[in-house]
């Protein structure tokens, strides 16, 4: 997944062109230091949003370094 920044802090997957700061939280603490994607589509019915506590659908990292 080359030009992807992950949040250190909610672990949203975004495009590095774009952003600057994550598009779901706000931070500014991203990084190219990432393993594991999932996509969440319904977080209301997943249990790995659940573990993850996620609450939005999107794309995001299982390890942030």
């Amino acid at each position: 997944m080359a030009d992807r920044l992950v949040c250190r802090d909610c672990h949203r997957v975004q495009d590095a062109e774009v952003e600057s700061q994550c598009q779901a939280c706000g931070s500014t603490s991203l990084t190219e230091d990432w393993a594991g994607y999932v996509v969440i589509a319904h977080p209301e019915q997943s249990d790995i949003a659940k573990e993850m506590e996620v609450t939005e659908p999107g794309q995001y990292a299982l390890k942030v370094r």
